[in-house]
């Protein structure tokens, strides 16, 4: 039987579903650049593409149109930090691949080979709309943790759109521990890594005659250096005003990082400093509450208020469950527009609040001329929503990525279904397919 089902797996994994063309018409169309929704719209994908979206598209002679009958159609959400496909079960440590945590390497991590397509929580994500997630490490033996990826969540072994996609590294108390106790010898540690590999660059035996007292590994300093030319972007857990600032000022030193900020629970104390470095910033609207020394600033306002300094604001699920529950970005966003109805607080518009989980991620990473949103030459991904996306219990009724149309139904569905009226007698077989 376990052969069998093996075989079946295999089978399906060599025969993806074709890209479909498509004209999705008669929707509540979401660019997600945020624009405001296009009551009457139409999308029309070809060959895993948009190629046009807006009101009074011509639907294409010849092939398939779908009626959203009104209902919101929208870019897939991209989830803008993740760790989907790196993790099954959380407590069970070979399923568990987020962190490193006693390795030599650190920087040249690549957790591409460590995705696994057909882990329960892709298939869970996918059904609540994200059809894109930028995925990174959480942690190596040294300061930095490795190479991110963004990927799709296709119901296919293709996941990865774009491997070695980001560096990521931890400063504030989560970087300290990891460099010896306190945050001076972070940024020590963080300057000294990214000159050694700038060393290597320009002298690449170097390394080897440092031999044993080489501060990094040759696959770490080749990361590092497309680190320093700004070639990978570098994902900067911080929280702390002042640690912001100080990470910031890295780029007197190494002014070609192309830096983006992850928490930054402090951020409106230091805005206007953020926005004058054109750094993007990725946050949890639920970091409302000081639970650490680093987040005694923390506000539910802190989107809103990054967003009116000019500030490129993306929501993203983090010190949570970020591998199996990122559909809680939508809810996210929703309460950032509950909160522009609360006096006092910041929060974002609706049309704000859905390009910060659809093309506010993309920018970040360096690919919105390819991901986010439903401008032509963009992939093919769409939703269609049972409601408003950004109210709580919303559903998608209807998902593509890349064109081809994706199943909603996970493994809790299958579940459900086969033990929701048990019989008298022997219980359903739990490997029938």
């Amino acid at each position: 039987m376990m052969r069998a089902l093996l075989l079946s797996v295999a089978v399906a994994a060599a025969s993806p579903v074709a890209a479909q063309d498509i004209a999705i018409t008669n929707a509540k169309l979401v660019v997600g650049d945020g624009s405001a929704p296009i009551e009457g719209g139409t999308v029309v994908v070809r060959g895993g593409k948009v190629v046009a979206a807006g009101a009074g598209v011509a639907v294409p002679a010849g092939i398939e149109a779908v009626d959203a009958g009104g209902r919101y159609v929208t870019p897939g959400i991209v989830a803008a930090f993740s760790r989907v496909g790196l993790v099954e079960v959380d407590a069970v440590p070979g399923t568990n691949d987020r962190a490193a945590a006693r390795t030599r390497f650190s920087a040249g991590l690549d957790i591409a080979p460590a995705l696994n397509p057909m882990g329960s929580p892709v298939a869970v994500n996918r059904a609540a709309g994200v059809t894109r997630a930028i995925v990174a490490p959480s942690g190596s033996s040294n300061l930095f943790a490795g190479q991110g990826a963004v990927v799709d969540l296709g119901d296919d072994m293709a996941m990865v759109t774009r491997p070695r996609a980001l560096q990521f590294v931890a400063f504030g108390e989560d970087g300290s521990a990891k460099a010896g106790g306190s945050r001076a010898a972070t940024f020590l540690l963080f300057r000294e890594q990214l000159l050694a590999a700038r060393s290597y660059a320009r002298n690449p035996a170097a390394l080897a005659e440092w031999g044993n007292d080489a501060m990094i590994q040759r696959a770490d300093a080749d990361a590092l250096v497309r680190v320093i030319d700004g070639t990978t972007p570098l994902f900067v857990r911080v929280d702390r005003a002042a640690d912001i600032l100080n990470v910031l000022g890295l780029k007197s030193d190494f002014p070609a990082l192309k830096l983006v900020l992850v928490g930054a629970t402090e951020g409106w104390l230091v805005a206007p400093q953020i926005a004058a470095a054109k750094v993007p910033a990725i946050l949890s609207p639920l970091s409302d509450l000081p639970d650490s020394f680093e987040r005694l600033g923390a506000t539910q306002s802190n989107a809103g208020r990054l967003k009116a300094a000019g500030i490129d604001v993306s929501v993203g699920v983090f010190d949570d469950d970020d591998a199996h529950k990122m559909g809680y970005t939508t809810q996210y966003a929703g309460n950032l527009v509950a909160l522009t109805r609360q006096p006092g607080a910041s929060g974002l518009s609706w049309d704000q609040a859905f390009a910060a989980i659809s093309s506010a991620p993309a920018r970040a990473i360096g690919m919105d001329g390819a991901i986010g949103s439903l401008k032509p030459g963009r992939v093919g991904d769409v939703v269609i929503w049972d409601r408003d996306p950004l109210e709580l219990g919303s559903r998608p009724t209807a998902i593509w990525i890349d064109g081809k149309r994706q199943s909603l139904t996970t493994r809790q569905d299958r579940l459900r279904d086969r033990y929701a009226t048990p019989q008298e007698g022997a219980l359903p077989k739990a490997y029938d397919r």
